[in-house]
């Protein structure tokens, strides 16, 4: 198959649906990041699969799809169940990178993907009962992933009603694998946190998860909202006397490393990657 990219620009695929409200930020994030990319419909991926065939990377992003009706992500998993499903586990099969995040994590843990809830179960609501939306620290696990560097200390926002992580254990007191932990919410120190800034009450207090081998990542916090050192909370604070500071001064838009991240190991695994296009 043709390369339909340069083969430094490995072409990402935004999928979205009715709801969907962070498709242009996920987009401005990948390619902020080197990556070619093409926002995508689901109704249109599920009328041409092959579209597949020409990525390595496929991003859900967060938003409020078919406004959260029955549960929030049920409506886009029940398509992908019906009408993708297969297509996209040989995606993952063959090497492909995925990305659920908030609305996004809630549809992977649906469509088994991504371990979470009871079977095939979901993120259940904030323990506070309501949307939490605030600036969060994170602590990344230790397992092999793309997508973060194992031990990282990150800070993003998050905006979410349903982000409550459940495990439901073969034994009760097991606690979820640790290599398959993603983020974990923490204090600015990296001590335990709790509520607020652990916003909603997840086992182990858990942000993110992957998949076994660490190339599907599903996460309720929101990277591509951190993409540029203007996009942190304390911006104008660091700015003196109207002074914009040196590029050495500025907030490290810690959204964005994740992002590079996968897209530097696409470059770099082109020729273990099933498929064509810029990395598949």
């Amino acid at each position: 198959m043709a390369d339909a990219v340069t083969n430094d620009r490995p072409l990402a695929l935004v999928l979205r649906a009715a709801g969907t409200n962070c498709d242009r930020e996920t987009v401005h994030a990948l390619e902020l990041s080197g990556a070619e990319v093409e926002l995508v419909h689901v109704n249109a991926l599920a009328r041409d699969p092959s579209i597949l065939d020409r990525a390595g990377l496929l991003a859900f992003p967060g938003g409020f799809t078919f406004g959260d009706d029955v549960a929030s992500g049920a409506v886009l998993a029940h398509i992908i169940e019906q009408r993708l499903r297969p297509r996209i586990q040989q995606f993952v099969d063959d090497g492909g990178l995925v990305i659920g995040i908030c609305n996004g994590f809630q549809v992977l843990v649906r469509l088994g993907l991504l371990p979470g809830g009871e079977g095939r179960g979901a993120m259940l609501w904030n323990r506070s009962g309501r949307f939490e939306d605030r600036w969060v620290h994170l602590d990344s696990g230790t397992g092999e992933s793309p997508w973060f560097a194992p031990g990282q200390r990150y800070f993003m926002p998050v905006a979410h009603a349903e982000g409550r992580f459940e495990w439901f254990p073969e034994h009760p007191g097991d606690r979820f694998p640790a290599h398959q932990v993603a983020f974990r919410y923490c204090n600015a120190d990296g001590s335990e946190a709790q509520y607020p800034e652990d916003p909603n009450g997840s086992h182990d207090s858990i942000a993110g998860v992957i998949s076994a081998d660490g190339h599907v990542l599903g996460m309720m916090p929101h990277p591509e909202r951190f993409v540029r050192p203007e996009h942190h909370p304390s911006w104008t604070r660091i700015r003196s006397d109207g002074v914009i500071p040196s590029e050495h001064e500025l907030p490290e838009p810690m959204g964005l490393s994740i992002f590079r991240r996968a897209v530097a190991h696409l470059r770099s695994h082109q020729g273990d990657l099933v498929g064509g296009g810029g990395s598949r």
